[in-house]
């Protein structure tokens, strides 16, 4: 039997909840290593827009929390220099191994581009590092694979970055509709929405075609495995367009929101998805969608709809609909109400869509054995759900996933039962 096949829905409960029997037995065994009360020693690989937030977290919480940033890595030694500048410090590097060698590293920070996720995560593991990695987990469906079997192997810490996981309204969420506040889950919906101006998601404004490369960049390094291509300023500053790099919309900013439903509806892989949009307003070289949409099928028994328009910012509301009612979401947390519009439960919430709350709880895991918010069983579930709607809208092809062999198939190819199923 494959290793997803043994995380059931069920499991997948007493791991993100507040059992986490064998959550806390492993962190426990690594917090052997930090000390209860010891400082936790941090390096950081990748410096740039997103890694820098990293950085400014780890600062402000530097005394509180008793941290010490320790070296910092980017293939552009500028950025690392950059890095170690807002953390105080002067250890700087362009090689992301030398932060792996470094004993005294307790915990890495991996805020790169997507198609590093994979190999940077697996290295740290084999380095014996415990990890904070960006949204999403890996950039392809076989690294999530990779990536959760290797964290299985070790028992290694492994938060991911879909920092909404540290608000608790999902969690929340997810015990009212347990218990039967809005009776039998059917659909849920979501979105992110921007409205983009005339450069489009994610260009640089005034971006030259000859812009050169930096001296001190080590291009090869930051392609990695990703096809072996000339510098292009276009790929490194905005390497969201590309799919040798990203996943676009779906992976940048979808899995923000399936994974909140994912924590609130306790869903892993989904039975079918389909992605639609398209490359509509800004034909611009970009080979991944400007305006998207996808719809999942969850062997419970439900649908989850998630909207994802660039060219305009009117969103829908965040919600699951249930038999007995509805559970909205809010800013201060959730409402249920029935048909009528009677309120049957609410929930004001603690903590946020937060990076200082997220490194934290990775944090209180190393010292107390805290459940981590955003485990790898939900950031292989997160990777699953984008990269089968992103394959979808590539093939025209609704997809199934395949449990068998941990892979996504042509819906068509697999024998689905339209019943839902007894242990989802």
């Amino acid at each position: 039997m494959s290793q997803s096949q043994h995380i059931s829905r069920r499991v997948f409960l007493q791991t993100t909840g507040a059992i986490a029997v064998g959550a806390t037995f492993a962190a426990r065994s690594y917090a052997k290593v930090v000390g209860a009360n010891d400082r936790i020693r941090i390096g950081f690989i990748g410096a740039g827009g997103m890694a820098s937030g990293h950085m400014q977290a780890i600062r402000d919480l530097r005394e509180k929390n008793n941290l010490e940033p320790v070296i910092v890595a980017d293939c552009w030694k500028t950025r690392a220099e950059q890095g170690a500048k807002i953390l105080g410090i002067s250890n700087a590097v362009a090689d992301y191994h030398q932060v792996l060698d470094n004993k005294d590293v307790d915990y890495v920070t991996i805020a790169t581009p997507e198609h590093r996720h994979a190999q940077m995560t697996l290295d740290a593991m084999g380095a014996g590092k415990a990890i904070y990695c960006e949204k999403p987990m890996t950039h392809t469906l076989p690294e999530a694979v990779a990536v959760m079997k290797k964290q299985k192997e070790t028992k290694l810490p492994l938060q991911i970055g879909v920092q909404a996981m540290s608000d608790d309204s999902y969690a929340s969420a997810g015990k009212a509709i347990r218990e039967g506040v809005i009776g039998q889950v059917v659909q849920a919906q979501i979105e992110y929405v921007r409205r983009y101006d005339k450069e489009g998601p994610w260009r640089v404004p005034d971006l030259k075609e000859d812009t050169p490369k930096p001296d001190d960049l080590d291009w090869d390094n930051w392609l990695g495995s990703a096809p072996k291509v000339a510098w292009n300023p276009h790929h490194y500053f905005e390497w969201r367009n590309y799919a040798a790099y990203s996943g676009g919309i779906c992976t940048d900013l979808f899995i923000h929101r399936i994974t909140r439903i994912m924590k609130a509806c306790d869903l892993l892989y989904p039975r079918r998805v389909v992605g639609m949009g398209g490359i509509w307003q800004w034909n611009d070289g970009r080979d991944l969608p400007d305006n998207f949409e996808m719809i999942c099928e969850y062997p419970r028994g439900m649908t989850v709809y998630v909207l994802g328009t660039m060219s305009n910012r009117v969103g829908i509301d965040h919600l699951i609909r249930g038999y007995r009612g509805t559970l909205y979401f809010t800013p201060g947390g959730w409402v249920a109400k029935d048909k009528d519009d009677k309120v049957l439960a609410e929930h004001k919430k603690t903590g946020g869509e937060d990076i200082l709350l997220h490194h934290t709880n990775l944090q209180n895991h190393l010292r107390k054995g805290e459940p981590l918010n955003c485990p790898v069983e939900l950031g292989m579930a997160g990777v699953a759900a984008v990269c089968m709607a992103n394959e979808s809208w590539r093939t025209g092809q609704m997809m199934a996933w395949d449990a068998k062999n941990e892979t996504m198939v042509p819906a068509n190819t697999l024998d689905l039962s339209h019943l839902p199923e007894k242990d989802a």
